[in-house]
């Protein structure tokens, strides 16, 4: 595929079609992208359900033998292999050693994560000393507000883009409470344009320069988590501290997603959970972030033991010593069944590397776009073919693995016929199908078969 370098995803498909004297939409295509695919052997560290397995699945129309076509790992992503066989190990040193296990093995309970924590700062772009793998993300995104958001009578907002994720409006509405501010006025909700699905990064940054006197913290999310934007990081934060703003970032739906660079962006703030790209299994262990910039004036509002000096944290004489940065925002051990999943798909990230992993990304999502675009848009005309519309930008550096569509007809009778045909993806209130193809373990194959498999469930409503 050398010749097609610096080409579109469609001008790719279309240059290999022409090369393979097949339509674009030929499952030769996908056969041939799949053959060019150097990160294609990852997929063998995952475990992938079968059609047979998936609850839904119609076996009349499938076959329960083959994988299916999993599609959401922006809801959930796959098991590594590895997981079973590290916790095993756990169990079995729980099961000989008992107490021992806190200080032997290659996972010493006592700071087994602590061994993972420069793998995760290689996904977000961070320095080690940065980034602390605790609790889950809301609770970790309130223990980073306790000392971020610190309003005044001035500054006491908050932006973020209106219907954010749950967990970060919730914390942020609670946290504004908490302080003796109304969220009716503290919360600052950006919407996009009428008739627009998705913000404008201009509209961000005017917003963030109109009203940044009053905003004390700016917390956006990397990846929208409905939509699928990715929001311009480095931007944001440069304009928000300009304004002399905190800025803050709920990265769930980036990291493993996209490139992240946290640390050289100057980002005063970030939290994740992992089980969605990063698949650490449902509840995974969490991520925070916290810039070495702030090492001596941002210290956490909440003391727990683990943030105590590993060195002198068993000396047990209740006078706090203190760990720099993220790591003294840390409370409590944290579970090792928890780790053991975390650690197997991290090590499957060093096999790769973003960089390369997002280059897939934007030639695999690129073809599920022109796929869908080329055989399921709108009609001139006024036909009532049912067809669909992508609400996710079309800029591939505006946007992560995730499509999100909507439909001329009923969604959730799409999401029950694909499910039939085994299908794993997500319907999200009110109106959208969310489909990730995700590079660390889809195919372009799997692609192929979705949208084979969309045609098929467009005309059995």
């Amino acid at each position: 595929m050398d010749r097609s370098e610096g080409l579109t995803a469609r001008q790719t498909v279309e240059w290999i079609a022409a090369q393979l004297d097949r339509s674009p939409t030929s499952a030769d295509v996908a056969s041939y992208l799949d053959q060019e695919d150097g990160l294609r052997h990852l997929r063998d560290r995952f475990l992938v359900p079968k059609m047979a397995d998936l609850p839904q699945a119609d076996l009349s129309l499938v076959d329960g033998s083959q994988e299916c076509i999993y599609l959401a790992g922006n809801s959930l992503g796959l098991q590594p292999r590895r997981a079973w066989t590290y916790l095993r190990e756990e169990l079995d040193k729980w099961a000989k050693s008992g107490v021992h296990g806190h200080t032997r093995g290659s996972r010493p309970w006592a700071w087994a994560e602590n061994n993972l924590e420069g793998l995760m700062a290689d996904l977000v772009g961070a320095k080690a000393e940065e980034v602390a793998l605790m609790n889950g993300l809301t609770v970790n995104l309130h223990l980073l507000l306790l000392s971020f958001y610190k309003p005044t009578a001035a500054r006491h907002k908050v932006l973020l883009e209106d219907k954010a994720f749950p967990s970060d409006h919730y914390a942020v509405e609670s946290q504004i409470r908490l302080r003796g501010f109304d969220p009716e006025g503290s919360m600052l909700r950006l919407a996009p344009r009428p008739g627009e699905q998705t913000l404008r990064t201009q509209d961000i940054l005017e917003a963030i320069e109109r009203e940044g006197d009053s905003i004390a913290v700016v917390m956006f999310s990397g990846v929208q988590y409905y939509t699928g934007q990715l929001f311009d990081m480095a931007a944001i934060a440069q304009a928000g501290q300009k304004k002399g703003c905190f800025v803050g970032f709920d990265c769930a739906h980036a990291v493993g997603n996209v490139e992240l660079k946290l640390h050289d962006w100057g980002v005063d703030f970030a939290c994740w959970c992992s089980y969605k790209y990063v698949n650490s299994g449902a509840g995974g262990l969490a991520g925070a972030f916290v810039h070495q910039k702030h090492d001596h004036d941002i210290k956490p509002a909440l003391l727990g033991w683990w943030g105590h000096d590993l060195g002198t944290r068993f000396a047990m004489d209740n006078e706090m010593e203190l760990q720099r940065g993220v790591s003294g925002f840390r409370l409590s051990n944290q579970p090792i069944l928890l780790v053991c999943p975390l650690q197997a798909s991290l090590e499957v990230f060093q096999e790769g590397s973003m960089q390369a992993l997002r280059r897939k990304s934007l030639l695999l999502t690129g073809y599920l776009e022109y796929l869908i675009q080329l055989q399921f848009s709108e009609q001139p005309g006024g036909t009532h073919t049912p067809h669909v519309r992508i609400i996710t930008p079309s800029d591939p550096r505006q946007r992560g693995c995730q499509l999100s569509l909507c439909f001329s007809v009923n969604v959730s009778g799409i999401h029950q016929e694909l499910e039939k045909r085994g299908v794993a993806c997500d319907m999200r209130e009110p109106s959208v199908l969310r489909v990730a193809p995700v590079p660390l373990y889809n195919s372009f194959a799997d692609v192929h078969g979705f949208v084979q498999a969309l045609g098929a469930a467009m005309r059995a409503l």
